[in-house]
């Protein structure tokens, strides 16, 4: 039986943790050490935007101590991963590459919707539990260091996820010259979240039934619910006696009584605060405080990459939900879109064999879709440079900043004249991979969306057959199509230049 063992490291905003995995086809995951340091890397970074020469020398040492762990315990692979305390850093590039050349490791600096998306993962690993739940109203409520994220699910489906900038931590730092002052920090720190608060409920909790609510990370386990729950499931009572329980004790009495360090104990009543507050607005039946964390959606997802786990929730149609929403919010045509998707697919999946493309890259072409009018919203004038400003501006659940870019940068060539390599590496950065993605998305995009050209879906079908270096199209359609056909020539050049194909359209006979 073929045995992995796997390392999930996590750079945090107040601790460094490293948790180390054995992978098996039979078994899965079976965790096998958690080892924690306590750094509090998100004071520097979320007031100054830099990190002292300590703080990084202290976690180099952490880092180098980790690698001596790993060899101890036969690792054969690991990943490190970093969070909004480096995303909030002025030079990340700099202290990474710092950090690279003192411990050999590089440090990998996750985005707000890739963190996140680990994070649900982990908790999407128990199976039951999780599907169970997501089949009525359901909050998934993230409390970090530094930031918050918000997710909620519907009948299955994931309706939309959002972060804000009100973490434990980051609101320590804010209010710690007010409670010196204040005898009820309880309600100062209501007062500080409160405006996020009503903002995320006129916003997104429209017509929208709560029934439960995850508390996701390991720190509530750690710290207010120790001991063991059989099924981990907490109501709303006892959530609210615990509540009344530790929010007036001071950070000395909650380290006692908790056995954790006053530097630990000092992020406990925010943490409640904010439960406390969203779990109000949503008026949950219960929670769920299954104690998984970042580092076990990070080995989840290593495990579901390598096939040592095969997870029966769809994570790909998650974040083409999010996607659809966003469409949806941004009054996308439903019909177009669903048209010019399918168009779009059969040209991806029938060209395999010249684009080189994967999975991956039909995902990133699906999305492209989704928000290629969302522009629209803002101005019929200007569509191309709205749709990528927007889509640069809004975080989608399980996409990185980079691929987000790949994403903009199609729809907006979709319908402006395409920039060429040296033009666009220097506006964007955007390396020479990148770049050529853009340009297969782009043409395709543009040769989908140009048949639906009037988004009255007149072509029913497409049928496409490569054979050497010509690519036929061949279009269904009863109706008088002579607007999309006389639209293509300039789609058909650009998609041949990319491609290195001749390609061929013609109307199927019908009899």
């Amino acid at each position: 039986m073929a045995v992995t063992t796997f390392a999930a490291i996590d750079v945090g905003s107040y601790e460094v943790s490293m948790k180390i995995f054995e992978l098996t086809k039979k078994a899965g995951l079976r965790e096998l050490n958690d080892i924690r340091y306590r750094l509090e890397l998100g004071k520097g970074a979320y007031s100054s935007g830099r990190l002292e020469r300590g703080m990084v020398d202290a976690l180099c040492e952490i880092l180098l101590d980790f690698k001596r762990v790993m060899l101890e315990f036969g690792v054969g692979e690991y990943r490190v991963c970093a969070t909004s305390a480096f995303r909030e850093l002025e030079n990340p590039i700099i202290v990474v590459e710092q950090i690279y050349q003192r411990t050999g490791v590089y440090v990998e600096i996750l985005s707000n919707a890739e963190q996140h998306f680990l994070g649900y993962k982990s908790i999407a690993a128990i199976e039951s539990g999780f599907k169970k739940m997501i089949q009525k109203g359901t909050a998934i409520l993230d409390v970090g260091g530094g930031s918050l994220q918000v997710s909620l699910f519907d009948k299955d489906a994931l309706v939309t996820t959002q972060s804000l900038k009100i973490g434990s931590l980051r609101i320590r730092e804010r209010l710690k010259e007010l409670e010196k002052t204040n005898t009820h920090y309880d309600q100062l720190v209501e007062e500080f979240i409160r405006n996020d608060l009503m903002g995320f409920q006129r916003l997104h909790l429209k017509d929208r039934d709560i029934k439960n609510v995850i508390l996701m990370g390991d720190f509530l386990t750690d710290t207010i619910f120790q001991e063991e729950m059989s099924d981990k499931i907490v109501t709303k009572a006892e959530f609210m006696s615990r509540y009344e329980n530790t929010v007036y004790k001071t950070d000395q009495v909650l380290a006692e009584e908790m056995g954790v360090g006053a530097e630990y104990a000092n992020l406990i009543v925010p943490t409640m605060v904010i439960c406390k507050n969203f779990i109000d607005i949503f008026n949950a039946e219960s929670l769920w405080v299954p104690g998984v964390s970042l580092l076990d959606g990070i080995a989840f997802d290593f495990g579901e990459k390598k096939k040592f786990i095969k997870s029966l929730h769809n994570f790909e149609n998650d974040i083409l939900v999010t996607a659809r929403n966003i469409a949806k919010r941004y009054s996308s045509g439903k019909s177009h879109i669903q048209g010019t998707t399918n168009l779009a697919l059969t040209i991806f999946d029938s060209t395999k064999k010249i684009h080189g493309m994967g999975m991956r890259e039909r995902l990133l072409l699906q999305i492209a879709v989704q928000l290629h009018d969302c522009g629209k919203y803002i101005s019929m004038g200007d569509v191309a440079e709205c749709s990528y400003r927007i889509i640069m501006a809004t975080e989608i659940i399980g996409l990185s900043t980079e691929e987000r870019q790949i994403i903009a940068s199609a729809v907006r060539y979709n319908t402006t004249e395409f920039v060429y390599f040296d033009k666009i590496e220097g506006e964007t950065g955007v390396d020479r991979r990148r770049y050529l993605l853009i340009a297969k998305l782009t043409a395709i995009l543009r040769l989908a969306n140009a048949m639906d050209r009037s988004h009255y879906q007149k072509v029913k079908g497409l049928k496409a057959v490569l054979k050497e270096r010509e690519l036929q199209l061949v279009i269904d359609s009863s109706e008088d199509i002579s607007l999309e056909l006389g639209l293509l020539k300039d789609k058909v050049e650009f998609f041949e230049e990319v491609f290195g194909i001749r390609l061929v359209l013609r109307r199927k006979r019908r009899m």
